[in-house]
């Protein structure tokens, strides 16, 4: 993709070099954002094909689940996984435990990353107003709007910023165990509002796209700060976001 670039192009977006990396995440940013997120809004404000087949979704995963209290039981276990007052609770816990450490950048992170998402959604929800889904056997109430998912961002970025700050602490091995089960929580999350009846299916996946470009843009920033106080550009999948603070962190 650089390769018919010039070479001082090609250096910036390097990922080792010095702004590489910031500029590769706030381009795969732009990119989640520009592309599905952009035209999962136009679908919504519009009202068009992808709007009345999420309807339908809808409602026929609401139909499987609710004659099933032993399922809605469970299903709402798993989305109050995903409530804010609980996230805040792990948030707090992080940076309480992160600051003890001595570790202030990722204080910074920690109470940034999530608390900024947070009113990233509610200005979106409050710019789209779209209303929640109508199904045939509601099983619980929701309240307040249903584009984007609040449940499905807040998941992706409270849990991905708590997997990127804690993930120096486990074993090379154990750290692609680690981001699999991330991964199925936040994924687990979305679906339970899915079969719960209370969102489309395009409300969670834009929460999904919202949530991984803020994380991706949030992770960039820091990744500059780090460099610009002569540290090096990590890989922050593979060792965290401050290798270096694995044994402060144990």
């Amino acid at each position: 993709m650089r390769a018919g670039l010039p070479n001082a192009v090609r250096r910036h977006l390097d990922p080792g070099e010095r702004y590489g990396l910031r500029l590769t995440l706030i381009g795969l940013a732009i990119v989640l954002v520009a592309v599905p997120f952009s035209t999962l809004l136009f679908q919504v404000l519009a009202k068009g094909p992808l709007t009345r087949a999420d309807g339908r979704v809808a409602d026929a995963m609401n139909h499987a689940v609710h004659d099933h209290q032993w399922a809605v039981v469970v299903l709402e276990g798993i989305s109050w996984l995903g409530r804010p007052p609980l996230l805040a609770v792990w948030v707090v816990a992080a940076v309480a435990y992160v600051w003890h450490q001595g570790r202030r950048r990722l204080v910074a992170f920690l109470l940034v990353t999530p608390l900024g998402g947070g009113i990233v959604d509610t200005l979106v929800k409050a710019l789209v107003d779209r209303p929640r889904p109508v199904v045939d056997h509601p099983v619980v109430t929701a309240f307040g709007k249903s584009f984007p998912s609040g449940h499905a961002m807040s998941a992706t970025v409270t849990y991905g910023a708590l997997l990127l700050v804690f993930l120096p602490v486990l074993a090379p091995a154990r750290r692609r165990l680690a981001l699999a089960a991330t991964t199925v929580l936040v994924l687990a999350i979305g679906t339970s509002r899915l079969l719960l009846g209370v969102h489309f299916v395009s409300d969670v996946v834009g929460g999904y796209v919202l949530g991984l470009a803020w994380l991706s843009g949030a992770v960039a920033a820091f990744e500059t700060w780090r460099v610009d106080e002569g540290r090096r550009p990590t890989h922050p999948l593979d060792e965290g976001l401050e290798p270096e603070a694995a044994e402060a962190l144990r």
